[in-house]
């Protein structure tokens, strides 16, 4: 693993970023796309964070990480269901099918926890038992196991970032999707979510729960896009720390973005007012955490590629002729 000084050095980077100089440029929160010939599109992964909907800062090698953990999680599933990656060319970079994604994002629990006002914990502390369309039982303890993994899903956030938070029946009901594909995707997120644990349980983790998103190629298929099972789609927990945590009240040890919501939390901070500055160890922490995601999933020493990545990248999409100015 990368250590503390190597990443402190690398931190004037992170925090600067780069543009990468090409027409038809889309960003999001923490990546950029690009169009590309035969119904292709280039996807960037950037070392942006965003916490609370709101970019907070660059983590070294996130981008990195991010990219090539869903490549490694794309592999690991493709027996449950297609996904849109074509080639990873790069470190930061993935070729993908252009698809056409759903309305609907698939948020799988395994455990019920978090603290917003959305959060399945938060409604339960409430008094609320029937929540999002599932029944909860009595006296369950904030971060304890749910009896089995279930869906909460909800619409793709606009530009403010607030999501509809639906129940199963009403993503049919409100005309979403239709009960055959909404049938299909609900199975692949169960089974991929239960590959996911299995993963997770060997290598030390607890998959806490993540977030899916599918969509419809142009010859119809169904396909899984997006990333999975990254430190930013998913919430992970060290499982040899859990039990003796959670038996004692205090949170699990995260090892995923929300160990930086925390962070910012103990500061007083949930998403409004002024983003109060944070020291550069922090970076460093959490680039730490995400490598070492990295390296316990997948059993392979993070090795990054050239930093920052994306003029190279670019440079070497146009000799390959796969991009034109």
């Amino acid at each position: 693993m990368i250590s503390s000084d190597e990443l402190l050095k690398l931190l004037p980077f992170a925090l600067d970023g780069t543009k990468l100089p090409l027409p038809g440029k889309t960003s999001g929160k923490v990546r950029d796309w690009y169009p590309l010939p035969d119904g292709k599109r280039l996807i960037v992964t950037t070392d942006r964070l965003s916490a609370f909907d709101r970019v907070l800062a660059r983590v070294p090698y996130k981008g990195q990480v991010l990219n090539q953990l869903a490549a490694w999680w794309f592999d690991q599933t493709r027996d449950l269901i297609p996904t849109h990656l074509v080639s990873i060319p790069d470190p930061n970079a993935a070729i993908v099918t252009e698809v056409q994604p759903f309305p609907v994002e698939v948020i799988v629990r395994g455990y019920i926890t978090g603290v917003t006002s959305t959060a399945l914990w938060y409604r339960y502390s409430l008094g609320e038992r029937e929540i999002y369309g599932h029944h909860f039982p009595e006296e369950l303890r904030k971060n304890a196991a749910l009896p089995e993994p279930i869906i909460t899903p909800t619409t793709k956030g606009g530009a403010t970032g607030h999501d509809e938070r639906l129940s199963c029946a009403e993503v049919v009901d409100k005309g979403y999707l239709d009960a055959a594909a909404w049938a299909q995707i609900q199975s692949a997120a169960l089974a991929i979510f239960e590959r996911g644990q299995q993963v997770a349980k060997e290598a030390g983790l607890i998959l806490v729960d993540t977030k899916y998103e599918f969509g419809r190629a142009p010859d119809g298929t169904v396909m899984l896009i997006d990333e999975v099972h990254t430190p930013d789609s998913s919430r992970f927990w060290k499982a040899d720390t859990y039990a003796a945590r959670f038996a004692a009240g205090e949170e699990p040890e995260n090892f995923d973005k929300e160990f930086v919501r925390m962070a910012y939390a103990k500061k007083g901070y949930r998403g409004d007012g002024d983003i109060p500055t944070m020291p550069d160890d922090l970076w460093v922490a959490a680039s730490q955490r995400y490598i070492a995601i990295y390296e316990m999933l997948t059993g392979q020493a993070f090795a990054p590629g050239a930093y920052p990545v994306e003029p190279r990248l670019i440079e070497n999409l146009r000799v390959a002729n796969i991009i034109n100015d």
